[in-house]
Parts: structure tokens; C-alpha cells; sequence
């Protein structure tokens, strides 16, 4: 071998080693990015040695697809338990304080208290304030949960935006990928970028990827409609801020497809925006519905009837479907919104020039109603009568998530039972989705990520060549200085 083919031959390994350990320098710097993929610098043998390649990208695309789906499952599951414990403790508040439950047993114990000494005006002054306390907890809690309702849409609003900025991001990353492709030269920040970029989509919809020529995506949501194809399919909603009782969700659509909101506590939901539209349009009115039923109930239970038994029809008594309303609803059918505008009637409130002792006598509605004829101070027939009918079995319509026949207090404390049963079963699922997610990120960062023990060791290969190379080209130096003074 000449001198000058040896020199080659060193240059050429020092210029490798230059190249191998700017790629091993990179990865170290990309360990703790974990949208980093590990580098590896692929060398063949050359007339003058070796020479690097290229610089390859580690990538295991199943793996990345089951990470998507596992991170989809995951944010969708996640979401909904978030907005299942932010109601719960809204709605039922430390130990059920603000529970619908708590003030109807609060309005039951006054009853009973009256009951007890019908002749005295506080006490019935008592059970009305309680009365009042209720319905006015009714009031509340159809508002707060209409705010959450706000709160879900406006949430999901904001996930679409962020959306479409995403896919105006991946259609820069892909054009980046394509581009190197074509011309040989994989531009591995791009797809370092891109795989990004899906994982950020993918927590708010569900994603399936299509690899094609040139390392080209497609992307899909998993119920088939296109996302991206080349450029960006839009995803559309229109906000229905604010939300009343009866207020429809507007749906949210991928290339004009519907994404179906997620069944379950246990969710179907994968993605953000699925996780909310169930929601906003499954949980929340579910809830909204109980709280009608209970504000229901409430007035068949209260109507003022016949006392004779004749054929005079009940009309409203106590509770009023809306202040002077005396109309009551027809039995196991839900009246959407009724927890909202319930009242006690005036003419039972003092403090609106009522008379409280009309819970005992009768009479709100005229003189055939009054069922204490004689004025007797004693009279508590009505009362218990009253009392008796929250414990007594009604028709509940099912459409509320909660069907059969049981009494008021029952129902009330089922409609706690069911939010905390969904929140519950939604929470252990959360766990069960994040250690699938967990795992999953685990076999892929073991797979695509950077083991910086083994790039050290490397780092320190590479020092060796490089000093080997190094000693080399100083001993050809030295051959060809003794070579010139011979020459001279």
C-alpha cells in the first residue's frame, strides 16, 4: 500500500469518526426528548476504507400505532373521569352536604317535626323555609349543571381549533419527509416532528395512519374519516353556548363526518373531544333529568287533591313547576328543565304574605281543598300525609338513566349512587388505560428512544478510532518528512 493511499485511508476514518460521533452527540442530546428517535450513522466499505452511508432513524410504526391508541384510550378515559369527579364534588359537595338527597331529608325532618306539634306556627314556618331551601337547591343544581354543559362545549370548541392547527403543522412536517425522500436524504428532525405532531392529535381524536411512497402519511380517524391526505381535511363545530335544560350539542365533524361521542363509564371514548361530547350530551343530561324527576316528584307529591274524594283535580299545592303554575305534570313522565324553574308557592311563604299553616289545612287552591275543615290546631293528617309520600313508591321515567318504580328519598339517593357508581367504575379504568399507555411508551422508547449508557460506550469507540486514526497519519508524516530529505 502507498503512503498516499494509507493517508486516504486515514483522512477518510477521521472524517467517519467526525460524522459517527456528531450522530452519537446528538443522541445524547435527544435522550431526554421523548419525541426523539435514536440515530445510527450505517457505513459500507469503500476503495479508501469505509464510509458513512447514511444516517438512519429508528422506527417501529406498529409500536407507534399502538402507542396512538393506547394515548387516545388514555385521554378519552382520563377526561371523563376528570369531569365526573369535578360534578360529583360540585353537586354532592364534602360528605353530600349540597346533595339533592341531604336537603330532601332536611325537608323531611321538618315535616315530621310539624307533624309532631301542628299547632305550632314556627315549625311550619320551618318546613316552608325548608321547602324553599329545596327547590332553590333545584334551582342550583340545574344551573350548575347547564355550566358544565358550557364548560364541555367550550372545551371541545377549543380541542378543534387546537386540532387544525395541528394538521396545518403536519402538513409542513410531511411536505419536509416527502421532500428528503425523494431526493435520498431522510430529514429525520421532520420525522421526529411529524411523529410529534400525531401524538398530539392523537389525544384528542382517535387516529389510524397509512404509510404510502416516500414515507408519506394518511391519516384517518379510526371510524374512517380522512384527516389528512397531502393537506388538511378541516374538523368543524359550531358552539351552542349557553346551555339551558333542553339545549341540543352541536355535533363535532371530520371531512364533514360526525365523531361519535363515547358510550360508558368505562369509556368507548378515545380523545378529548369524544370523551366531552359524552359529557355534554350523555352525563350531564342524564343528571339534568334526574334533577327534573326529583323536582317532579316533588309536585305530584305536594298537589293539593280532593280531600273528599270527588272529583276535583289535583292541582299544584306546595311546589309550583314555575311561580303560579298550578297545573301537575302527568305521573313517570320527565318535564326537561323542571328542576330549573320549580317554586314554592306564595301562598305558603309568610314572607311573601302566605300562610305557612296551609300545609297543614289546605286550601291553596280555594275552599274545596281544605282538608282541615274544622280549624282544628291539632289536625295533622295532611302532614303525615305529605311525609308519607316521599317515602311511598312512584313512577320514575327511565330516560334519566335511573328506570323503575321507588320513592322520592330512594330516587334521590339512587341519582347519588349512579354519579358516584359512573365516577367510580371511570376512575379504575383510568388507571387500567394509563398503565396500557405506560407500557406502551415504554416498549417504544425502548425500542426507538436512546440508551445514553450505550452511547457513551460508543462515544468512547469512537475516541479510540479516532486517536488510532490520528497516530497514523502523524507516522505517515513522519515517512513522508524522511522521504523528502532522501529525495533532497
Amino acid at each position: 500500500m502507498s503512503l498516499s493511499s494509507a493517508l486516504n485511508i486515514a483522512q477518510n476514518a477521521l472524517l467517519n469518526t467526525s460524522r459517527q460521533t456528531n450522530v452519537v452527540s446528538r443522541n445524547i442530546t435527544g435522550a431526554g426528548d421523548e419525541n426523539y428517535s435514536h440515530r445510527q450513522a450505517n457505513t459500507e466499505t469503500a476503495s479508501n476504507g469505509a464510509r458513512v452511508l447514511n444516517i438512519r432513524r429508528t422506527e417501529d410504526l406498529h409500536l407507534l400505532r399502538k402507542n396512538l391508541e393506547a394515548l387516545s384510550s388514555f385521554e378519552g378515559q382520563q377526561t371523563l373521569s376528570t369531569q365526573l369527579n369535578d360534578i360529583k364534588a360540585m353537586l354532592s359537595g364534602p360528605d353530600n352536604q349540597f346533595s339533592l338527597e341531604n336537603y330532601l331529608a332536611g325537608f323531611r325532618d321538618r315535616l315530621q317535626e310539624f307533624s309532631a306539634a301542628p299547632a305550632n306556627g314556627l315549625l311550619a314556618e320551618a318546613a316552608v323555609d325548608s321547602a324553599k331551601q329545596l327547590a332553590g337547591r333545584l334551582n342550583e343544581t340545574s344551573s350548575q349543571i347547564q355550566a358544565f354543559r358550557d364548560y364541555a362545549d367550550q372545551s371541545i370548541a377549543g380541542d378543534v381549533t387546537k386540532v387544525n392547527d395541528l394538521l396545518e403543522q403536519l402538513e409542513s412536517a410531511n411536505s419536509d419527509v416527502v421532500a428528503g425522500n425523494r431526493v435520498g436524504k431522510a430529514d429525520n428532525d421532520a420525522l421526529d416532528r411529524r411523529d410529534s405532531i400525531l401524538k398530539d392529535i392523537a389525544k384528542i381524536l382517535p387516529i389510524s395512519i397509512l404509510n404510502r411512497a416516500n414515507s408519506d402519511i394518511v391519516v384517518t380517524t379510526v371510524n374512517g374519516a380522512t384527516l389528512f391526505e397531502k393537506v388538511p381535511r378541516e374538523v368543524t363545530f359550531q358552539s351552542s353556548v349557553p346551555y339551558g335544560p333542553g339545549t341540543a350539542g352541536n355535533q363535532v365533524r371530520v371531512d364533514g363526518v360526525p365523531v361519535p361521542a363515547g358510550t360508558g363509564s368505562n369509556t368507548a371514548a378515545s380523545g378529548t373531544i369524544a370523551a366531552m361530547l359524552q359529557f355534554r350530551d350523555d352525563t350531564a343530561v342524564n343528571l339534568q333529568g334526574q334533577a327534573d324527576e326529583i323536582a317532579r316528584g316533588m309536585v305530584d307529591a305536594f298537589a293539593e287533591r280532593d280531600p273528599t274524594g270527588g272529583p276535583l283535580p289535583a292541582l299544584a299545592g306546595l311546589f309550583q313547576t314555575s311561580a303560579g303554575a298550578t297545573a301537575v305534570p302527568a305521573a313517570g313522565v320527565m318535564v326537561p328543565g323542571l328542576s330549573a324553574t320549580i317554586v314554592v308557592a306564595a301562598a305558603f311563604d309568610l314572607k311573601a304574605g302566605g300562610d305557612p299553616n296551609l300545609l297543614r289545612d289546605g286550601g291553596a287552591n280555594g275552599a274545596g281543598y281544605v282538608a282541615n275543615t274544622t280549624a282544628a290546631e291539632g289536625f295533622s293528617t295532611s302532614i303525615l300525609g305529605y311525609a308519607q309520600r316521599l317515602e311511598s313508591p312512584m313512577a320514575f321515567d327511565g330516560a334519566a338513566g335511573i328506570p323503575g318504580s321507588t320513592s322520592l328519598m330512594s330516587y334521590a339517593a339512587d341519582s347519588i349512587g349512579w354519579l358516584e357508581g359512573a365516577r367510580s367504575t371511570a376512575d379504575t379504568a383510568t388507571g387500567d388505560k394509563k398503565a396500557l399507555f405506560l407500557r406502551t411508551s415504554e416498549f417504544l422508547s425502548n425500542r426507538t428512544g436512546v440508551n445514553v449508557d450505550e452511547e457513551m460506550s460508543m462515544l468512547l469507540d469512537l475516541e479510540h478510532s479516532y486517536e488510532a486514526s490520528a497516530r497514523l497519519i502523524g507516522i505517515i508524516d513522519e515517512m513522508l518528512k524522511s522521504l523528502m530529505l532522501e529525495l533532497r
